[in-house]
């Protein structure tokens, strides 16, 4: 197989811009030769009448469908950027140029995700600027996206009537800027804690037909801790885990999304949020000053509770579990437990009454126990 040929065959299975470096570590030939290679396929494919090109984008180069043919075969192309990397993309066609660091204030660290694939794709362009990088569109965006050129003034009208044709303003603040929130039914609750009224409510862990559709959608996504792995194949937009075992958690939690989405948050129901969870869990700990019985967690999430409430522990001490019986391992859990604590298999209800019950359950069994 020559030079030539596996050049071709790259440029052709990569369906996106390909690095000079890279086509020369996949033919172990340098860079020289490479170059050669592509000027020659590059006069070949101009030569042909055939609706593929290869353009040189600065020693990266892509094979594509000639902007004349573009229209003519929108209607077959793979749709191969999510939601969220085309709100993205469309962030920086508008605001172009536009500073990486100001693109990640607004989009949160998964973008980051997004640039990296949008420079390899060819549509987006990285210049150095500062302690940033500057991001503008290519002339591969325009031709990909039926553009006539690739001015950013012409590219920012389009986007605004694209929009306004399809849902009016609202579209338009959602595509170049507002984020896309969803949360599994169990952090609910952190939406109303922290002022957030549009968001989505998604089974992420078992999610139905629906459920991944919009899973595509989404730009945030808030999950329990732990379950990252399995979450990520369905979901291209940033996740956040969360953890809500203690107040601590809570308040780590509400403060997490106050930071990440501070365009969707309300900062007076934040500040309300905070003070009362400080102030209840302030409440627990002057509850627990006059118990001297020592305890056994059973688990980790009990000795999170048991360390939140500042409480002695020792291998005799009275023997805390949670109220489920069996961990995910078969394993049974808490046998001879004095004190079972309520978790979400059993409880239902927002994230502080759930917090709430568990440390009920701690001090009413331990009152009980010393009484």
């Amino acid at each position: 197989m020559s030079e030539l040929e596996i050049i071709e065959a790259a440029l052709f299975a990569a369906g996106r811009a390909v690095s000079l470096e890279k086509l020369a570590k996949i033919s172990g030939k340098p860079k020289k030769t490479i170059l050669s290679v592509l000027r020659e396929l590059m006069e070949d494919y101009a030569s042909r009448e055939t609706g593929m090109e290869i353009v040189d984008l600065g020693e990266r180069y892509v094979m594509q469908v000639k902007p004349e043919y573009s229209e003519l075969i929108r209607m077959v192309a793979p749709k191969e950027l999510s939601a969220p990397k085309l709100r993205t993309l469309s962030m920086i066609a508008y605001h172009q140029p536009l500073l990486q660091s100001d693109l990640i204030e607004m989009r949160g660290s998964g973008a980051y995700e997004h640039i990296r694939d949008l420079i390899e794709r060819g549509f987006v362009d990285s210049a150095p600027c500062g302690r940033s990088r500057e991001l503008s569109t290519t002339p591969l965006f325009a031709d990909y996206f039926g553009l006539k050129r690739n001015d950013p003034q012409a590219i920012k009208e389009k986007i605004i009537g694209l929009l306004k044709e399809d849902a009016g303003q609202s579209e338009i603040n959602r595509w170049i800027g507002k984020k896309t929130v969803a949360v599994t039914p169990m952090y609910e609750s952190l939406m109303g804690m922290c002022g957030i009224k549009d968001y989505l409510v998604i089974n992420a862990y078992s999610p139905s037909k629906e459920d991944l559709s919009r899973l595509f959608e989404v730009d945030v996504l808030v999950i329990s801790a732990g379950y990252l792995e399995e979450v990520r194949q369905h979901c291209d937009g940033e996740i956040l885990e969360m953890h809500s075992t203690t107040f601590e958690d809570l308040i780590e939690a509400v403060s997490t999304i106050a930071e990440e989405l501070q365009d969707e948050v309300n900062p007076e129901t934040v500040e309300k949020t905070l003070d009362n969870l400080r102030e209840t869990r302030e409440k627990y700990l002057s509850s627990t000053l006059l118990i001297k019985k020592k305890v056994q967690p059973a688990t980790d999430m009990v000795s999170k509770i048991v360390n939140d409430l500042n409480l002695g522990v020792s291998a005799d001490g009275a023997l805390i579990a949670p109220d489920y019986g069996t961990s995910k391992s078969g394993a049974k859990i808490g046998k001879g437990a004095e004190i079972l604590l309520p978790t979400h298999r059993t409880v239902e209800g927002d994230l502080f009454r759930r917090v709430c019950l568990k440390y009920d359950a701690v001090l009413d069994g331990l009152k009980k126990i010393e009484d």
